[in-house]
């Protein structure tokens, strides 16, 4: 055995409460090292009476590790623990202090989980797993009220720009929400919508107002409503890393320097606030004059974006809120926003946007999930930019589902572009057919997956102004035919629970292989879904219940003969089967 390589340590992913009766233990292993692991388990308190080996489940690999998990139901909710290790015929016994040649004799020098106490549990809001959610940038969706428009708008369809307005408001929104329900979403996720200068406004000027270019506040509720009447829940986006510039208090700071009253309401390093050679004598948002930095420990700041944050739960009935630039607003801030949001609606949802490794925002004291951008980075090296083989790219998922808590895991965000990224139909160079295959895989993996605006009709642009066209409402421009699939998507996700919550076992996924076979299963439910990403038809062998099975998409029935499933799939093809 490679000792070096096994690890644990309890809480964050490692030991954690999943619900308020299980705890989930895992640990690390070199890739194929272990052919066992076993949890030695029992109360620190009636050791003898309730000690007992569970075997683990290698539930996920990646390039270098394996990954063990097993789950305890401690009947008193305490729980002292060791492992047992096997490789063949050797074994060795691994506890707090390290690795001994025999089981220890008492649990004094075992890892401990001290007590399951519910107020530590991690519960997203359930909701979150079943949602399919909707990306909208208000300024480019849709114009239904030109009374609204901005001095200077241009006609709809025009070229973006980073500073043109095409008039879109939260009127227009309304007006097309049943594009949204035939499509089947059940979440929309709003950029900004508050009172800014730019298109995009993530300047913000007064977090108490609509912008008057999107409507008020009358008709954000009626908006929230007629969502709500659709089974459709609202996130809008909580710009609290920095201000606009023409923020009343940083004006104030502005207007006064040293004297002004809110001068601590931001990072400024020295009076007066200056700008050189495009750097502010202030910290800001990616050293953006426009948005200076808020800071967050003022004790005024604080309160003044807790009121912000649980003023629109309360008062337009808000599903949740998309946290911009969550990464450098500090951990105690964004624990009290928890306190606040969950106490305004305990099912809201709390999203925060970070690029990276996100576990130390994701123990249940701050975040619900976060936009999981590195699996969008996965899905578009395999599937769009053929980067990266089957091999790597079970590996790349298997690394990020070994990241987190199974329940963090089960609500975040998947998004294959946004307002942030170039669009994926861009990316794929304009191939539909890799489109739809990253599209399948996100629809088909546990957590919640969003489309960005346009994408289920075709729309392409590169990263922005590109990515912020205007949405494409006339039929005979729209791609019907990925609409439908989107559709079908939706519905195969909708009608089968093991698609969101259930296990994910990878069944072929080679080196330098372009085919691609894993299974999700849900208790007794099976379903598996097979891909070729090669333009080339290739066949699938793969050992199998010898049962039917029924391709979820054509109705078609296939059947396994001695244990084998010989499946052909022409290029760019794809299945998603049931076990009958």
């Amino acid at each position: 055995m490679l000792l070096e390589a096994v690890y644990h340590r309890p809480r964050l992913n490692w030991s954690y409460a999943y619900d308020r009766q299980t705890i989930h233990l895992r640990l690390r292993a070199k890739k194929g090292d272990l052919t066992e692991v076993f949890a030695w388990v029992g109360d620190k308190y009636a050791w003898d009476a309730t000690k007992e080996l569970i075997p683990m489940t290698l539930f996920t690999s990646d390039a270098m590790f394996d990954y063990w998990e097993c789950e305890s139901i401690p009947k008193l909710r305490r729980l002292k623990y060791g492992f047992l290790l096997q490789k063949g015929r050797e074994q060795i016994w691994m506890t707090e202090n390290g690795f001994v040649a025999e089981r220890p004799a008492n649990p004094l020098k075992l890892f401990e989980y001290p007590f399951l106490n519910p107020a530590d549990v991690f519960t997203p809001p359930a909701w979150v797993k079943d949602a399919v959610f909707y990306q909208i940038f208000p300024e480019r969706f849709a114009n239904g009220d030109p009374s609204l428009n901005p001095e200077g708008v241009e006609t709809w369809g025009g070229t973006p720009t980073p500073h043109n307005f095409f008039g879109g408001d939260l009127q227009g929104v309304i007006d097309h929400l049943d594009h949204l329900s035939e499509l089947g979403i059940t979440g929309i996720y709003f950029t900004p919508i508050f009172k800014g200068t730019t298109n995009h406004k993530y300047d913000t000027e007064d977090y108490m107002m609509v912008d008057p270019h999107f409507g008020d506040v009358q008709t954000l509720k009626r908006l929230v409503d007629a969502c709500h009447e659709r089974g459709i829940r609202v996130l809008l986006d909580a710009v609290f890393n920095h201000s606009g510039r023409t923020f009343a208090p940083f004006v104030d700071v502005l207007e006064k320097g040293e004297a002004s009253l809110y001068k601590d309401w931001f990072h400024i390093r020295e009076f007066p606030l200056q700008v050189t050679d495009n750097i502010p004598n202030y910290d800001s948002f990616a050293f953006e004059p426009l948005m200076p930095k808020l800071n967050t420990e003022h004790p005024e700041v604080k309160a003044y974006l807790l009121k912000v944050a649980e003023f629109w739960i309360k008062e337009v009935g808000l599903d949740g809120w998309r946290l911009d630039v969550a990464d450098e607003v500090d951990h105690a801030f964004w624990r009290d926003f928890r306190k606040v949001v969950k106490a305004a609606n305990p099912e809201a949802y709390i999203l925060g946007e970070i690029w990276h490794e996100s576990a130390p925002w994701l123990e249940g004291d701050q975040f619900d999930a976060v936009m999981n951008y590195p699996f969008t980075d996965a899905v578009l090296d395999f599937f769009v930019h053929g980067t990266v083989d089957a091999e790597g790219f079970s590996h790349a998922i298997g690394s990020q589902l070994a990241r987190y808590p199974l329940q963090a895991s089960e609500v975040a965000f998947n998004l294959l572009d946004s307002h942030d990224t170039p669009r994926v139909l861009t990316l794929a160079g304009g191939n539909k057919n890799r489109v739809k295959l990253a599209a399948l895989f996100q629809f088909t993996f546990m957590g919640t997956p969003c489309i960005y605006y346009g994408g289920e009709i075709g729309m392409d642009g590169e990263n922005d102004p590109g990515c912020r066209k205007c949405m494409e409402w006339d039929p005979a421009k729209q791609d019907r035919e990925l609409f439908s699939y989107y559709q079908q998507l939706i519905r195969i996700r909708a009608e089968e629970p093991a698609l969101r919550t259930g296990a994910i076992t990878f069944l072929e996924a080679g080196p330098q292989g372009t085919k691609l076979a894993y299974e999700r299963s849900l208790g007794d439910d099976v379903i598996m879904v097979l891909i070729n990403t090669e333009e080339t038809t290739q066949t699938f062998q793969l050992s199998v219940e010898e049962r039917e099975w029924n391709n979820l998409f054509t109705g078609d029935t296939y059947r396994a003969e001695r244990g084998r499933l010989s499946v052909k799939l022409p290029g760019y093809g794809y299945m998603v089967l049931k076990k009958v």
